[in-house]
């Protein structure tokens, strides 16, 4: 039968967020599975004979199955499954570049359990927005009752060389005598991580390790992972602890005190280790990256990959030097070849959480610093994010255009104490900032039915309490 991917949106709320087409699991049947890997080959891999796709998913438990409805709508294309089986999606798009080959994963990445995604990946890397329209405008024909697929024993070589693409560049034992702590949950780098650091030469602690599913959200980290890592740095006296969101495209990276690192600070630190020269970012990340000075450029986009990628490919363009994108969760998207010491670090433009990890140790290594001393140059301003769940983005919306057409309820509402507002930007929901420099910026999540609010000022305490305070009038 012929199926239109616009009707499977309406129908079962299955669509597009910020990276990847994402939906309730009890919704992603094997049929809307299959439709929406048909119209990805039909409309952006090109149809017929499709060759190799490079397949993966997370470790949650609806993610083998769906990763099996997909599979069978790349065989009857007439395409060959390569399966990587349980990897972090920078792995496996890493892999399906090196061997030219389109890509799936099926994870969810960070948002609640009751929900899942796909994420598509062209052979040079991540869709783009217009890949993304070209898939949902797409009629594709799918069987009345879809054939399963058998996945078989994953091919490892995806793994292999993810781990050989950072040993070979940060070298075997550039973390000699390092005791690094790794928060391992549900994440489903939890292995691979390990892999990596200890033939770097690190200790590694394994910490926190669960099979059932923990939503780690890097923007908005549970106040049980905060209270959990402080305990562990005094039970065990590590240098780092380090931890990702489901499928390892975004870190979370905190100092020898558990205390987690902000992922803009995160990026920005990892883009001067890189000696970046351009710098793409969402809307939503920390000023200090203007304010600093250090990059020759920097480029603000709306929030998501999807942006920074295509921004990336437009800098690129008859420049040369080092282009880098970050986003404000700390996943970090490698635009450009990185040489050093003689040795190629390949451009990776998706999101990646291994990079700045290994890139923060490597720069604490180098200054012979502690990991919470990288901060010390940056400038003061510091940023507060969180979120109210189950908030429909049709509510969002509403919400959201009464501010933009409101000024005094939007100061009553986002920052009463901030004084008058200065400027105001609505690239991506609406970020307001106020006489005494607050920012508060607010915007419905692209993933999840979430109201996401942002907030940055002079001091960390201040960020928080405009955060929090703000969400506490809306909830």
């Amino acid at each position: 039968m012929q199926v239109s991917i616009k009707e499977i949106m309406e129908s079962s709320g299955v669509r597009f967020g910020t990276s990847g087409a994402r939906g309730l699991v009890e919704k992603m049947g094997d049929e809307i599975c299959y439709a929406y890997t048909a119209a990805f080959i039909q409309g952006v891999v090109g149809g017929g004979l499709v060759g190799d796709v490079v397949l993966g998913h997370d470790l949650r438990p609806s993610s083998p199955r769906i990763a099996s409805a997909c599979a069978a709508a790349v065989r009857d294309a007439g395409g060959q499954v390569v399966y990587a089986g349980k990897l972090p999606t920078p792995a496996l798009a890493w892999y399906a570049n090196l061997v030219n080959a389109p890509a799936i994963i099926v994870t969810g990445s960070h948002i609640p359990f009751d929900r899942n995604g796909i994420k598509f990946y062209r052979a040079e890397g991540e869709i783009s927005k217009k890949d993304e329209a070209a898939i949902q405008s797409a009629v594709v024909s799918v069987s009345e009752d879809v054939a399963g697929f058998d996945l078989p024993e994953p091919d490892t070589h995806a793994q292999k060389e993810y781990v050989k693409r950072y040993v070979d560049f940060f070298g075997a034992g550039a973390f000699s005598g390092m005791r690094i702590a790794v928060y391992e949950h549900s994440s489903v780098a939890r292995d691979v991580l390990r892999t990596i650091l200890e033939l770097l030469g690190a200790h590694v602690i394994s910490l926190g390790r669960t099979d059932v599913f923990v939503p780690i959200d890097t923007e908005a980290v549970r106040h049980e992972d905060v209270r959990q890592a402080r305990i562990w740095s005094k039970e065990h006296g590590f240098d780092a602890i380090l931890s990702t969101d489901g499928d390892a495209d975004r870190p979370l990276i905190g100092d020898e005190n558990g205390n987690w690192l902000r992922g803009d600070v995160v990026g920005i630190l990892c883009a001067r280790f890189l000696n970046a020269d351009i710098v793409v970012t969402p809307v939503s990340s920390n000023t200090a990256v203007e304010t600093g000075g250090w990059f020759g450029k920097v480029v603000r986009t709306s929030i998501g990959s999807p942006f920074v990628i295509d921004a990336m490919i437009q800098a690129r363009d008859g420049h040369d030097g080092v282009i880098v994108g970050f986003e404000a969760n700390g996943g970090f998207l490698l635009g450009s070849n990185i040489r050093r010491s003689g040795k190629i670090l390949g451009a990776l433009p998706t999101r990646d959480a291994v990079l700045p990890m290994l890139s923060l140790l490597s720069l604490a290594r180098t200054r012979g610093c502690k990991l919470s001393e990288l901060q010390t140059d940056i400038p003061q301003r510091y940023t507060a994010s969180n979120r109210l769940q189950n908030f429909a983005a049709e509510r969002s919306a509403a919400l959201i255009a009464r501010l933009k057409n409101d000024e005094n309820l939007a100061m009553s509402t986002l920052a009463p104490e901030s004084g008058r507002i200065s400027h105001v930007d609505t690239m991506d929901g609406l970020r307001v900032t106020f006489d005494n420099a607050d920012i508060v910026h607010l915007r419905a999540s692209g993933n999840a039915p979430e109201l996401r609010c942002y907030a940055e000022a002079n001091t960390q305490s201040a960020a928080q309490m405009l955060c929090e305070a703000c969400l506490g009038r809306l909830e």
